[in-house]
């Protein structure tokens, strides 16, 4: 069958679903992207903290990482928080992740995610060009205020080069070259000039445009069943009782997946990461760089003339509601690293809350659903949504057309690795 005659039907709006549904339209395809949130603020794409960040080969699952987060448990304005509860599946998660936060899991993972980085900032950039939307291309910078988190980072930086990440180490002089434009408390850092960053508004808002000028559809729907014959889904029912049919099925709607892929039996352990940003519009002083706050784990990103500013990690169920201990817990870390801003700086601004898709491994779903012919997963992506939008778009798009355009191993990706 030609593509031109084939329709794709993509449940997510997310960033991972547009990259998705961009690529194919492009191919050809008629696209159709259900979304159950039309108003864009259950996505953890709209207002993010907008990095493509290569530097970022280290899985959220690592060693190090259990003792971290039972320390932060005690502090109700640290970076991390799991909310205990009954939950059967909470628990299985928890223990998958136990056992993936190991040395082993990073050395097996480091590489895949390398190098699906660093082909996704190429895709990313060159669907920057094609959208007009605006990458910056000056790197990140990981600001340490202490002499301990300058060596964890400098170790960090040395694993870099082993999986072809360009770094630098910088002094304090070093991080004045690169943003004299911001006034900052901090030992040194560690330099990424790979990175880059965008406003995620835009870049999506453009998406949308362009699949929408392509014939594609977007439909307000909570899809809650496949139907399908033998190994073949032919439509999806949505909660309104209408049925959508399609040749192709994508599953992309982030920490919402995991109900949908028990239709078919495959169970994709993953609980929801909340986090929360806030934006500056008249900032007090606005950094040329991207940044990540070391001992703070605080995202910091200049979009145009404003100043964006994230962080925390809730695992939390599909809880979006805001906790002002933990957002007062990221005011608190960027003001202690640029000291230019203070509290008052941050009244009143409207907080945002999103649910990243976190896996045990640290490693996202992308590939063929095992016990049919025409679905295919995307998801998981934890805090590289973004980052890693581009390619998994790309990746789905070569499975729906049978094409090998990426020589990249994704075996660790697989969807049913933990059934």
């Amino acid at each position: 069958m030609n593509s031109d005659s084939q329709r794709v039907l993509i449940i997510g709006g997310g960033i991972i679903g547009l990259c998705s549904a961009w690529y194919l339209s492009k191919a050809g395809y008629k696209v159709v992207i259900l979304d159950r949130d039309s108003t864009h603020r259950e996505s953890c794409s709209d207002e993010n903290a907008g990095m493509i960040v290569p530097s970022h080969f280290i899985p959220l699952a690592a060693p190090g990482v259990i003792g971290q987060g039972l320390r932060w448990m005690l502090n109700p304005r640290s970076p991390f928080y799991l909310r205990p509860r009954l939950d059967l599946e909470l628990w299985r998660w928890c223990w998958q992740f136990f056992r993936c936060s190991n040395k082993a899991n990073v050395i097996k993972q480091r590489q895949l995610l390398a190098d699906l980085s660093l082909k996704s900032r190429e895709l990313i950039i060159s669907m920057g060009e094609e959208l007009e939307v605006e990458i910056v291309k000056r790197g990140l910078v990981m600001y340490c205020r202490t002499h301990e988190g300058l060596e964890d980072e400098s170790a960090v930086a040395e694993m870099a080069r082993l999986v072809g990440i360009e770094t630098e180490i910088c002094s304090p002089e070093r991080i004045r070259e690169l943003d004299p434009d911001a006034t900052m408390d901090v030992v040194g850092g560690v330099w990424f000039p790979q990175d880059c960053h965008l406003d995620p508004t835009l870049l999506l808002s453009a998406l949308r445009n362009s699949i929408t000028i392509r014939g594609g559809e977007f439909v307000h729907a909570d899809a809650i069943r496949f139907n399908r014959v033998g190994a073949r889904v032919h439509s999806v029912e949505v909660a309104s009782g209408e049925d959508f049919a399609a040749d192709h099925f994508v599953i992309a709607c982030g920490a919402w997946s995991p109900e949908l892929a028990r239709e078919f039996n495959l169970r994709m352990p993953m609980q929801g990461g909340k986090g929360y940003s806030m934006t500056l519009e008249k900032p007090a002083e606005l950094p040329r760089v991207c940044s990540l706050l070391k001992e703070g784990r605080v995202a910091v990103t200049p979009m145009g003339e404003k100043l964006r500013v994230a962080g925390t990690m809730e695992i939390c169920g599909r809880d979006l509601s805001v906790n002002e201990q933990r957002v007062q817990g990221i005011i608190d870390s960027f003001c202690q690293f640029f000291p230019a801003f203070d509290s008052a700086h941050f009244k009143g601004l409207e907080v945002w809350s999103g649910l990243r898709p976190c896996t045990p491994d640290g490693m996202p779903y992308v590939g063929k659903v095992p016990s049919v012919d025409n679905t295919i997963v995307a998801t998981g992506h934890s805090m590289l949504g973004l980052s890693l939008g581009a390619v998994s778009g790309r990746l789905v798009a070569d499975q729906i057309n049978n094409s090998d355009s990426l020589p990249l191993d994704i075996t660790n990706l697989d969807p049913a690795r933990f059934a």
